[in-house]
């Protein structure tokens, strides 16, 4: 089980949460159970998870939609490259 928080600043915090199910979580075919949320003055403005009923998808600001999971160091990558994209975006805001 992988579960950490990374503080990045006064007002960010990513928290990570994956661990391994005896069977996957429907509709996800994988093994993995996982919550990934980038936290910027108390909102989640990203956030990759799986749920039963749901499977893997991706929160992105307002939006949400589905996730491909491959791996969870591809997942953890995905997910770092989508916090970096939102701070440039919102850089200033």
């Amino acid at each position: 089980m992988i579960a950490r928080r990374i503080v990045l600043s006064k007002v960010e915090f990513v928290e990570l949460v994956l661990w391994r199910v005896p069977a996957p979580v429907a509709p996800s075919t994988h093994r993995y159970r996982y919550r990934y949320a980038f936290v910027c003055a108390g909102e989640c403005v990203v956030r990759y998870d799986n749920e039963r009923g749901k499977g893997d998808h991706r929160h992105y600001g307002g939006t949400e939609g589905r996730y491909r999971f491959v791996s969870p160091e591809k997942l953890e990558a995905d997910f770092l490259r989508d916090v970096e994209r939102w701070q440039h975006e919102n850089r200033g805001s």
